[in-house]
């Protein structure tokens, strides 16, 4: 079944402030403000108009999460499947269109409880993107915005979802004990990037990170230099995955939940891949806890 998918289209955050995510997003991530309007902000990365949707709210967790397809034809086909599983479906009306920016749209809710947005037609910037900060860009435009990894109750139920119904495939699977923690992730793709969706544990919030990938290492050095000065706090320190070879680090945003900024990841190409592949370990090096890297002396715990 070949994938209707086509990227990782846009995501929404419900946050408590938006001054924080502007000076975040902005001054950390190195994302423009594409739009403003009351108790919202929008952000870019690339070509298209808008990437990253922000509301005021008391959630501080992702709001909703779009799927761009290339044709009407591939969004009616996907609608009915997900009608034929029972799934309801609901269109989406002019107003809603107009403030993500496509021209047609449809929604439902995935079996983990993530309200979902498949659309066709976004709007694309009429100037390029150019950061301040991440002077190499972004890599993004064809294979979306970049990863998530998403918070199941029963990672099974969500992998045959969205690879029956969505059409997602198989990257691989991590597998491992991570500082006394069992780690299992399943990785899945729609187009040439390594992942765009993966499936962990029931998380506190309905994601654990998302990722966007840098097209210079030195911009994810940088960036991890502006994240640390930011005061935010950093989760993982540099490493690489073994699976998509992504050389990154991880901190929390403003909202509690992670952001994992890189470079580096492979493409998948299904001729050749060999998604049977279970990997034992989360990182070939690095990706470790501050605490873990340098931890206080006996004196200086006392």
């Amino acid at each position: 079944m070949s994938p209707a998918v086509a990227q990782l289209g846009y995501l929404g955050f419900e946050v408590k402030s938006l001054e924080a995510w502007e000076r975040f997003a902005v001054g950390v991530l190195g994302l423009g403000v594409s739009r403003r309007g009351p108790g919202e902000l929008a952000f870019r990365l690339d070509g298209h108009a808008h990437r990253l949707f922000v509301s005021e709210g008391p959630a501080d967790d992702l709001s909703f999460l779009g799927w761009e397809l290339d044709s009407d034809a591939h969004l009616d086909a996907l609608t009915a499947r997900l009608r034929e599983r029972g799934v309801e479906v609901t269109d989406g009306d002019r107003a809603l269109c107009e403030a993500r920016a496509v021209r047609r749209l449809v929604r439902f809710v995935d079996p983990a409880g993530n309200p979902t947005e498949l659309y066709v037609d976004p709007a694309l910037a009429t100037d390029p993107f150019r950061s301040e900060l991440v002077r190499g860009g972004f890599v993004a435009d064809g294979v979306g915005l970049g990863h998530l990894v998403l918070s199941t109750r029963s990672q099974a139920e969500s992998r045959a979802f969205y690879e029956e119904v969505l059409g997602f495939r198989l990257s691989d699977r991590i597998v491992t004990e991570v500082y006394g923690f069992h780690v299992d992730i399943v990785f899945m793709h729609t187009n040439g990037r390594h992942h765009s969706v993966a499936f962990g544990d029931q998380q506190k919030k309905r994601l654990h990170h998302f990722m966007l990938e840098a097209r210079s290492i030195d911009d994810v050095g940088l960036a991890l230099d502006r994240t640390r000065a930011a005061g935010l706090k950093i989760m993982q320190t540099l490493g690489r995955h073994p699976n998509d070879r992504m050389l990154s680090f991880y901190a929390k945003t403003p909202s509690g939940f992670q952001f994992e900024l890189g470079w580096g990841g492979r493409t998948v190409d299904d001729a050749t891949h060999d998604a049977s592949v279970t990997y034992h370990q989360i990182s070939e090096w690095g990706h470790h806890p501050p605490e873990f890297v340098n931890p206080p002396k006996k004196e200086e715990r006392r």
